[in-house]
Formats: C-alpha cells, structure tokens, sequence
C-alpha cells in the first residue's frame, strides 16, 4: 500500500502566512524522499478529496483551526494519520491556562498569572502586578497581539484597550529567553532567543536579522540537564506526541532557577524557527528532521492499514 504524504499549510487564522512559509519548506525538504503533494487550505476544512488509507498528513498550521485541536479532530474523525500531538493536548496546550495547570500540577515551575475575558476586566489588575506584567491571548500562539507592560499604570491602561478575547495577564519575569525542541519525549539542544529590543513579538519571531540566536546555549551544565529534563516532563504532562517545543525564561542561571512560559504543539519550520535550531544541536539538518517528524505518523498508518514495513 503507497503512502503519500500531503503537507497542509494556510488555513483562515491570523498566522496564515507564516504557516505557508513552514508548508513549504517541509514540502520542499520531504519531497527530496518521498512522494510530497502541498494543499494550501483556503477553508478550515479538511480537503475531501484525499483518502486516508493512502495519505498522511502533516499539518504544517499555526494559530486557530491547526493548533486547538480542531483540524486533528477532524483528521481523526475521517481516519488519517497524521504527525504531530493529538487533538486533546493541541486543545490543552493550546489554552495557555490549562497546560499552566497541568504543569503547575505536576510541579513545573511557572509565573504567577490571572486570566479574563475582555467583556469582564479584572479590577485592581495593575495591583496584582505592580511591576507590570506580559499581558496576550490566552488561546492563540506566535506572540499574536502580546503586549509587555513595566508598570502597572501601563497594564491597566492595555487591559482597558482590550474589545474582545480571552486575555492572559502573566507576572512579567526578567531573564534570558530559551526554547527547547522536545522529538519523542527527548530534548533536543537549547536554543537562546536574543531579540533586538528586547521583547520577542511576533515581528521578531518571523523577521529574519531582527533576533540573534544562540545555539547550543551557553549555560551551566546543572541548568542545562534540568531545563531539559523539565522541557521533556512538560512534554509528557501535557499529553504531547511526536514533537512539540517548550519556551522558557531562565532567570538565574547560576542558581538553576527558570519558568516554563508554554507549549507549542506544531512549531514554526520557517528558515527563522526555533525547532530546527534546537534539533540541529542534536545532530538533525533540515531535511533529516523533517523526514523524522514523519516516523510517528507512519508507524500509525502501518499499524491501522496492518502494512508492516
């Protein structure tokens, strides 16, 4: 039985754009060893042409539709295999709040935070926070709409701007911003994110020269094993598979003392991304990683198409 694999990218949600930057890069890179077909979804649909007994999916999407879980219930729904976490974990880790509550729940550390719809704003908010506080979308990823107050006049002042949404208001911390690619509950390298500015916005994120990045981070070797060891926890305790990536704050490096900020369910693989930074550090390029985050989604397919390979 031939197995294609169809690399689906757009989708109608405010990251669209960057999502066909990653859909075609993993395209490009699995096409050099497999049988590659690129759907750009125009609609949050899955396209009913494709059959899952011969298609798997890789669903290079980004915000709404690909990341909560929706798109992988509809998948799983019609049948196919597909890469990447399931539809329960990209609906936890998806809400900020509860992939917060899990970790806290499994004891990993992370910042003090109170959430809000924007039609029921939280009074005495800048009390809460005194020294200021990250305020964005409780439910959205890539940084879309984050604002960093320093005060809390500044905090109240961006909260009262709020229309609509459901808002995250997180402790602001200061410390040296890292992420960590987790490919089948192992960590790969830890990769130091150097914005200019200082605030890694979704401007910075995707604007290639705007953020230096070191990877490895240089770190002491105690910190680096627990940063990995906690990315690799998160992994597990948020119901993750195949491969996600753990986004940190390390606020004192000599005493081993770091937040966990959140979990992204299908990274970013733009030329500017960060898994492929940290998976490079463990010995994957590119192409070799794309191909690797295939393996789970095959395994499955064979298993549930009895086509032992």
């Amino acid at each position: 039985m031939n197995r294609k694999i169809a690399v689906f990218s757009g989708g109608i949600s405010p990251e669209r754009e960057v999502s066909l930057v990653s859909g075609r890069c993993v395209a490009e890179a699995l096409s050099k060893n497999f049988d590659v077909e690129s759907i750009v979804l125009n609609k949050n649909e899955i396209p009913q042409s494709l059959d899952p007994k011969s298609c798997v999916i890789y669903p290079a999407m980004h915000g709404d539709y690909g990341e909560d879980g929706t798109l992988q219930g509809q998948l799983d729904a019609a049948g196919f295999a597909y890469a990447g976490c399931g539809a329960l974990s990209s609906r936890v880790c998806m809400s900020k709040p509860a992939a917060k509550a899990l970790m806290r729940f499994a004891g990993l550390p992370v910042a003090r935070s109170v959430e809000f719809d924007a039609l029921q704003k939280p009074c005495g908010i800048g009390e809460m926070f005194p020294s200021g506080a990250v305020l964005k979308p409780a439910d959205k990823g890539s940084s879309v709409g984050m604002t960093v107050s320093k005060s809390a006049k500044d905090l109240e002042d961006s909260v009262k701007s709020l229309k609509s949404g459901f808002w995250m208001a997180e402790e602001f911390k200061t410390g040296r911003e890292l992420s960590v690619g987790v490919i089948y509950g192992k960590a790969g390298g830890i990769v130091e994110i150097k914005p200019e500015g200082g605030v890694y916005d979704y401007t910075r994120k995707y604007t290639a020269g705007s953020t230096l990045y070191e990877f490895p981070a240089k770190m002491p070797t105690e910190t680096e094993l627990a940063i990995k060891s906690a990315a690799e926890k998160c992994f597990k305790v948020c119901g993750c598979r195949d491969f996600a990536r753990i986004d940190f704050i390390l606020t004192n490096a000599q005493e081993c003392e770091f937040i966990i900020l959140e979990v992204n369910t299908l990274p970013g693989m733009t030329p500017t991304s960060l898994l492929p930074k940290s998976a490079s550090c463990i010995g994957y390029d590119f192409d070799t990683l794309c191909a690797k985050l295939m393996e789970g989604a095959f395994l499955r397919f064979d298993k549930k198409f009895h086509n032992a390979r």
